[in-house]
């Protein structure tokens, strides 16, 4: 089913949520002075040779397809299953995914979201945790066993099994996620590749001067970054079929997440956790089985009751990492560029292993002359020039797809400039 609806009171209603996701918008270390209307050639640009691109940060993804289908945009770079609701309600198409981005060859395969933990509290309960990360790992292997269900368990929490809706645009949940499912690499292994790819990450982080704390400085990143512990002793867990009941937890543990395709193991986790509970003896059981998005659960191991657990949705990465640095969660779901920011900046947390790779996808409207990044930097390059630079909404501030269209446009020569509605 696809569907555009639009009308003049949703366009109202729009602008002025815009008018609140985007105030105060200020312009991040490594861009290029200058602003530019959303929609208009109004205001103060600076350009290169290769022209300039506007960045409007948005509040989280939600905004992104309505604002497509408007015209407030020309285009926007988000996650799934945000990039193929644009697809699938006809208002624009894909013009490259993440791992197409240039620098060519550097995002092959890239990290997308890692497993954070605050380190007081693995201190504190590392059976805890390792039993957590258990229940990680056999949901991700579950969700490449099995893809349909995963896609029914994802729509049933994103969405009730009901159309997502974006403002004006609403789509199949289930198709959507469906198609969401084949661009996403899920794994929990940290290895030698992936940890070479998140230090690309590093650098471009460096390079756009959002990082330049303890992980710029640091003479041994891995140490500053990564505590692999809870992978390992996870990976032995399941591979022993033995799971150590951990002591009860009296405070309740906050565990964050995105309403993305790319937290599946969350949702499979909770969905179907009668069968993790008899297949592994590990369970986020909600404590409300009627709701679709259950926001408290019970993680069970060996049929016992270890912790009650708040499941903590946020609009964008860096935002919960600002809850983790305020210690309101202790474990989350989060994109690479915001938890190497934070470590940067001093939270005090540690990657322990990545929940997914790709998924990330630059769709434009339908009619633009991007097919891959050459022909979107062309198309770049020749609006500028007519006087209408193109405008591309990102989530957040610093979040991966932020940090990934910036880095993308500096390598191809092009200016980045900030855009207020």
């Amino acid at each position: 089913m696809k569907a555009v609806k639009i009308s003049a009171i949703a366009l109202l209603a729009l602008a002025l949520v815009l008018v609140l996701f985007t105030a105060g918008c200020t312009q991040s270390a490594g861009t290029t002075s200058g602003s530019t209307t959303a929609g208009s050639s109004t205001g103060t640009t600076t350009t290169s040779s290769n022209g300039s691109v506007g960045i409007l940060e948005t509040a989280g993804v939600g905004p992104m397809p309505s604002l497509l289908a408007t015209g407030q945009v020309d285009g926007y770079i988000a996650w799934q299953p945000v990039v193929e609701a644009g697809v699938e309600s006809d208002i624009g198409h894909v013009a490259v995914y993440s791992k197409d981005l240039p620098p060519a060859g550097e995002w092959n395969n890239h990290p997308q979201n890692v497993f954070v933990v605050r380190k007081d509290f693995y201190a504190q309960n590392p059976d805890f945790v390792n039993d957590f990360s258990a229940l990680n790992l056999a949901a991700t292997q579950y969700i490449n066993d099995h893809p349909n269900e995963t896609a029914a368990l994802d729509a049933d929490w994103l969405a009730g099994k009901q159309n997502f809706t974006y403002g004006n645009v609403s789509v199949s949940s289930v198709t959507a996620v469906s198609n969401s499912l084949p661009t996403i690499a899920f794994t929990n292994n940290p290895s030698d590749a992936w940890k070479a790819s998140t230090g690309n990450f590093v650098q471009a982080l460096i390079q756009l001067g959002t990082v330049k704390g303890f992980v710029a400085n640091s003479t041994n990143q891995d140490a500053v970054l990564y505590n692999f512990q809870p992978y390992t002793s996870a990976t032995s867990i399941l591979a022993s079929k033995n799971v150590p009941t951990p002591a009860p937890i009296q405070n309740t543990v906050g565990v964050g997440y995105l309403n993305a395709v790319d937290h599946s193991a969350l949702f499979v986790a909770v969905k179907n956790w009668q069968y993790f509970n008899d297949t592994y003896g590990i369970a986020l059981k909600p404590e409300d089985l009627t709701k679709a998005k259950p926001d408290v659960a019970d993680f069970m191991v060996n049929g016992q009751k270890i912790a009650t657990v708040n499941l903590v949705p946020a609009n964008a990465g860096p935002n919960l990492m600002q809850l983790a640095a305020t210690n309101s969660i202790q474990m989350s779901y989060v994109g690479v560029p915001p938890a190497i920011n934070a470590i940067d900046q001093g939270t005090p947390i540690t990657i322990a292993y990545p929940i997914d790779n790709l998924g990330t996808g630059l769709v434009v409207e339908n009619g633009a002359p991007a097919q891959d990044w050459q022909s979107f930097a062309a198309w770049a390059k020749a609006r500028s020039d007519a006087g209408k630079p193109l405008v591309i909404a990102a989530p957040g501030k610093g979040s991966i797809q932020d940090v990934m269209i910036r880095a993308a446009l500096q390598s191809s020569g092009i200016t980045v400039t900030e855009v207020k509605v």
